[in-house]
């Protein structure tokens, strides 16, 4: 499949990740932010899993359980906590900058030295961010910070460990997804019932709300996101990020009836001008590094048959 098609089904997943914030706030029941994260992860998590019919084997019950904690288990109940205690869009400009932790990251574990114009273009697309999220100030809480940027790094590392782990011999993204979405639900779930209680009761409009986020938002989603990880450099699938917070803003303009300002769509033509940048900038990059090469046979033979698609 052609570089270009690749990066566009993978920029699905961040598009889709931009409408959660709608779907909550119009169909869910208010004020249940770790529930909502485990009916996200771990029915979906556990329909591939049905659907697969393929587990971890060896190592890879201990992979599959970092992954899903940095992807799911950890990112859901951090990024959540920056929400509720965070004024305006301030999460989401923190979350913008996730492209430069996969940077610096992928300069750690990749070997990949990251180009200048790469790095301005991640200042670039946080700042973008910042113009169409962001609004009046105020007093900023030191734990929504705090967590908000635990839950960009989170993420960023699980992008970089996704890259440079691959997948075992035979086993596809759909698979993987399956595991990391399943650990990482297992992992909220102790949490959410021992924070917030028993489950609330659901009505169909509830019901619908969840059912969306579990296998288009997630499930789909998440599959897109990871497969994207095994075709391009983690650079280039870290730069689609901030398409997540954009969409939010389309989403809330077209859909909740929120006005957008020239200054936020002056912000949005900067950050969606930075993500394709952050494509181009490093589309002739191989998309595994010579740090990958020395891997385990696992991640050599996922390197073999990515080259080859």
């Amino acid at each position: 499949m052609k570089r270009p098609v690749t990066i566009l089904l993978t920029a699905l997943a961040p598009v889709s990740w931009g409408t959660t914030y709608a779907v909550t706030t119009q169909f869910l029941p208010p004020d249940r932010p770790l529930f909502t994260g485990l009916m996200r992860a771990l029915p979906a998590g556990l329909v591939l899993l049905a659907a697969t019919r393929v587990l971890p084997r060896g190592i890879w019950w201990a992979k599959a359980a970092v992954l899903g904690a940095l992807n799911i288990g950890a990112f859901f109940p951090l990024l959540f906590v920056s929400a509720y205690r965070l004024p305006g869009g301030m999460a989401a400009v923190v979350g913008s900058v996730g492209p430069l932790f996969v940077v610096g990251l992928s300069a750690l574990l990749l070997g990949q030295r990251p180009a200048a114009r790469t790095l301005v273009a991640g200042v670039v697309a946080a700042f973008g961010v910042s113009l169409v999220v962001l609004k009046g100030a105020g007093a900023l809480d030191v734990i929504g910070v705090l967590a908000a940027v635990a839950s960009t790094a989170s993420m960023a590392a699980g992008t970089v460990l996704t890259k440079r782990w691959g997948r075992p011999d035979g086993v596809g993204p759909l698979v993987l997804t399956g595991w990391q979405l399943t650990a990482g639900g297992l992992l909220i779930a102790p949490v959410a019932f021992l924070v917030e209680g028993a489950p609330p009761a659901l009505d169909g409009r509830a019901a619908g709300g969840y059912l969306y986020l579990a296998l288009a938002n997630t499930a789909l989603a998440y599959w897109l996101w990871f497969r994207g990880i095994g075709r391009l450099s983690a650079t280039q699938v870290g730069f689609l990020g901030p398409l997540s917070p954009l969409t939010a803003a389309v989403v809330g303009w077209a859909a909740l009836g929120q006005a957008l300002t020239p200054l936020q769509v002056a912000g949005m033509a900067l950050a969606f001008g930075a993500t394709l940048a952050g494509q181009l900038g490093t589309g002739r990059r191989p998309a595994f590094s010579s740090t990958e090469q020395t891997a385990p046979k696992d991640s050599m033979d996922l390197t073999g048959r990515a080259l080859r698609r």
